[in-house]
């Protein structure tokens, strides 16, 4: 399954207490994806040699030594190579699991591997150790180019290895959790593609944590790949069937994590026909909260004929919480993008010198019809240059994600690199334009895009370090985003995230303004600079900013949230209460809100009101030494002596070295004792 495209997330800016202690940044990013793989409806001018011409290619190959037969020399390489795709019920066009298969072919497949268009390989030999390489050896290839020759004969029955076994079933065993799109999309005959996003709710009670990922088609003919999204906030639901449809459209779209919570893209779910699945190790999956919905994004094609799709998303959990963390990094210069007609090595490079040690897992490079050579390597601050991948004719028909076989390790102060060539000239057979047209940047079929993606580990930094490394990957990202495009919304507004969760408030809120500069009516950048000014102790300039945020969205709930702390910490209560009292009613399952709505009502004493959203907030927080504390406290003053001892308990059981809890707890078993 796949990545989005860009993996830049904006902060919500959240400002939460925690009781007991100064305010903290809860900082929400948000992601863009793309579905970044389009390709036109129209079939793409390829050229064929001549029969002739395959006719003296054939003749002219060696042949090998001894009768070459399809059960001792062929079948092994066509069931391993082929077959995986070429069974009833793949993405074949027509199966090749028998004798009686391959030989109908056998001309057509002997052309198609010479020429190395099948089985599709694009990565160049010597760039990058690849696993699941379905790259055929030369001997290979003569084998099946003399068996040819020969007459194509069967063999002896006892050489015939076990054909592979295929099932329609999921190819990963029996999922977990199937979660299935509520109602199929109907395609019609004729048109452009379609990229359609669908609304899935995980619907889980708890946290689970996913090692894979697998998706599964009733119709496999309209779907060219996909993507799957996570929606932690569920901010997408609003757009679902808008226009009637099952669904909303469009490649690009916007996700905003849970507030405080910095978890960038870190694996591809992609999927694409003829994909093999790896499950992650169980201590590098991700997380799946509840309240997150999946949103699967599909790039659909029309067949000539009305279609109909419904998908199955198969999840698989692991058996624990990760203890390594990946990342996506990207390499982009869509900006530069901007080919003449007829210019046929137009390029584009960009490169990220790495602040720390990372591991290299995987690669993904995209393009779209004009590509011509895609390339990226490494230059090792000891000069060396290491090759990432190479691919000499790029075909968008076969992207891919491309996984090492041994992670390659790249230390700090490593440059990145990669360039990007095109070919818009008449003579480049995948150019859908004849004659061939301007083609700029942009997210159409008919546009280009120049990316390649890397899903790195990063290492944890010597010396006794505690931030996490990935903070300091999206800074060098952000800041390389900058070089390149100094008005960029998402870099200065991603660049003021990092700083305000590093306590840089100064800095964040000029990066939060000059993300605002850009977009002035964005309501998400104006709660960020509204959550850095309150962390800043700047409360009316915070109040202000909060408030004009509920006035572009005043659906806009974290921002309520933050402008509740704001008018708490300026003493008005009443207000505060308001604030706080709208959100749980939206969001009754927020422990941190309720535990805070709760503190208002304790400070104007209205004990009941509060003794009921510590309850809530201890229920929807078992784990929060604070809320229990408080909860004992609340308790104790309603005379319920025996259940603040209770709660007083819970707390140092979380936490043995909470004070307030300790001395509270002596004191309401003093007053048990002198009643006794």
């Amino acid at each position: 399954m796949g990545c989005g495209s860009e993996a830049t997330k904006r902060p919500d800016g959240d400002v939460r207490r925690g009781p007991g202690g100064p305010p903290h940044a809860q900082v929400t990013f948000i992601r863009m994806h793309s579905a970044e793989t389009e390709r036109l409806a129209r079939p793409t001018r390829r050229s064929r040699p001549p029969h002739s011409w395959v006719c003296l290619l054939l003749l002219s190959l060696p042949l090998s030594a001894g009768q070459v037969t399809f059960n001792k020399d062929i079948a092994p390489i066509v069931f391993e190579h082929c077959a995986p795709c070429h069974h009833t019920g793949g993405v074949g066009p027509f199966p090749l699991l028998n004798y009686q298969d391959v030989r109908k072919h056998a001309s057509q497949i002997s052309v198609v591997t010479e020429r190395r268009y099948m089985p599709p390989w694009p990565p160049e030999p010597g760039y990058g150790d690849f696993a699941d390489n379905r790259r055929l050896s030369d001997e290979q290839i003569r084998l099946i180019a003399a068996w040819v020759q020969q007459g194509e004969a069967e063999g002896e029955a006892r050489d015939l290895p076990q054909p592979p076994k295929f099932t329609s079933d999921w190819q990963m065993g029996t999922p977990d959790l199937i979660l299935r799109m509520p109602q199929p999309f109907r395609m019609p005959a004729n048109g452009s593609d379609v990229f359609r996003n669908f609304v899935i709710a995980a619907g889980l009670k708890e946290t689970k944590y996913v090692r894979g990922l697998e998706l599964k088609l009733d119709n496999t003919r309209v779907v060219h790949h996909a993507n799957v999204v996570l929606d932690r906030t569920q901010s997408l639901r609003k757009r679902d069937g808008g226009d009637g449809r099952p669904g909303f459209a469009g490649m690009d779209v916007i996700t905003e994590a849970s507030a405080n919570d910095f978890d960038p893209d870190s694996h591809f779910l992609f999927w694409k026909p003829g994909s093999v699945l790896h499950p992650e190790p169980d201590d590098m999956s991700w997380r799946l909260d509840p309240g997150t919905d999946l949103v699967l994004n599909l790039h659909l094609q029309p067949t000539g004929k009305p279609e109909a799709v419904q998908a199955e998303i198969g999840i698989y959990f692991a058996s624990h919480a990760p203890t390594r963390f990946p990342m996506l990094l990207q390499l982009e210069h869509d900006g530069a993008i901007d080919i003449p007609p007829g210019d046929r090595a137009f390029a584009i490079t960009d490169s990220l010198t790495l602040p720390i040690d990372v591991d290299v897992l995987a690669i993904y490079p995209h393009a779209h019809y004009v590509g011509k050579t895609v390339e990226a390597w490494a230059t090792l601050p000891d000069g060396s240059r290491r090759g990432l991948i190479r691919i000499p004719d790029w075909d968008i028909n076969w992207q891919a994600v491309y996984d090492y076989r041994q992670p390659v390790l790249l230390p700090k102060g490593t440059k990145l690199e990669m360039r990007i060539t095109y070919d818009n000239s008449a003579s480049n057979p995948r150019n859908p334009n004849n004659p061939p047209k301007r083609v700029r940047s942009g997210n159409r079929s008919e546009d280009e895009m120049g990316h390649v993606w890397l899903q790195v580990l990063p290492k944890q930094a010597g010396g006794g370090a505690r931030e996490d490394p990935r903070l300091a990957l999206q800074e060098a990202i952000m800041r390389r985003r900058l070089e390149k495009y100094p008005a960029d919304f998402l870099a200065h507004y991603n660049l003021g995230a990092l700083l305000q969760l590093r306590g840089k408030f100064d800095e964040a809120i000029s990066c939060y303004q000059d993300a605002l500069r850009a977009e002035p009516e964005n309501a998400t950048a104006r709660n960020g600079l509204g959550a850095a000014l309150l962390m800043d102790d700047r409360l009316p300039d915070a109040i202000t900013q909060l408030r004009e945020t509920l006035r572009l969205d005043p659906s806009y709930l974290n921002a309520r949230y933050n402008l509740a702390r704001a008018l708490a910490a300026t003493g008005d209560l009443s207000g505060a209460e308001a604030e706080f009292a709208a959100f749980v009613s939206a969001r009754p399952d927020d422990a941190q809100a309720q535990a805070g709505l709760g503190t208002i009502y304790f400070k104007e004493r209205k004990f009941g009101e509060a003794l009921q959203c510590f309850r809530a907030a201890a229920r929807l927080d078992a784990g929060d030494a604070d809320v229990e504390a408080n909860l004992g406290t609340v308790l104790a003053i309603t005379g319920d002596l025996p259940g603040a001892a209770k709660a007083f308990e819970e707390a140092l059981r979380i936490n043995p070295e909470h004070e307030a809890a300790r001395a509270n707890l002596a004191r309401v078993r003093a007053q048990l004792a002198a009643r006794q």
